[in-house]
């Protein structure tokens, strides 16, 4: 099973330090995307996860970014942003979110996670992550 990721995210330094993290992680980072036209630019290489932050370059497209990838692409999507309070009760077809700035290790164990997830093991989430209720698949 592949572990291609697709970043969005404006912030470049943030997003460099994500792959840094993703690669050391062995994940296959597809590419990093400042906006909704670049994200699904990306999301033609079917990218396995998505990283999404809810505030990018092109204003608050996050949520239907992370919509449209889970519902379109496939892609199990996780938002990471310092405004979890701006996707409310949470996204349809998306997992969760993790609130920023997120450390090396809380990105490690919710990746692991995600892919216990995508491959349909029952799991527990990180402590850090909130998971959004309407989400169908493997509960805990």
């Amino acid at each position: 099973m592949s572990n291609k990721v697709l970043i969005v995210e404006d912030e470049f330094l943030v997003a460099l330090n994500l792959r840094q993290t993703l690669s050391n992680l062995g994940f296959e980072t597809v590419g990093i995307a400042p906006d909704a036209e670049t994200a699904f630019k990306f999301a033609e290489s079917k990218p396995d996860f998505a990283l999404v932050d809810v505030n990018l370059r092109d204003g608050e497209t996050g949520p239907q970014i992370g919509r449209k990838l889970a519902q379109e692409y496939g892609a199990v999507v996780l938002f990471l942003t310092a405004n979890p309070g701006q996707l409310g009760e949470g996204i349809d077809g998306t997992i969760g979110v993790l609130s920023k700035p997120v450390g090396d290790e809380v990105v490690e164990t919710t990746l692991d996670y995600l892919v216990k997830y995508r491959m349909g093991q029952l799991a527990s989430p990180p402590p850090a992550l909130r998971v959004f209720d309407r989400n169908e698949g493997p509960q805990l």
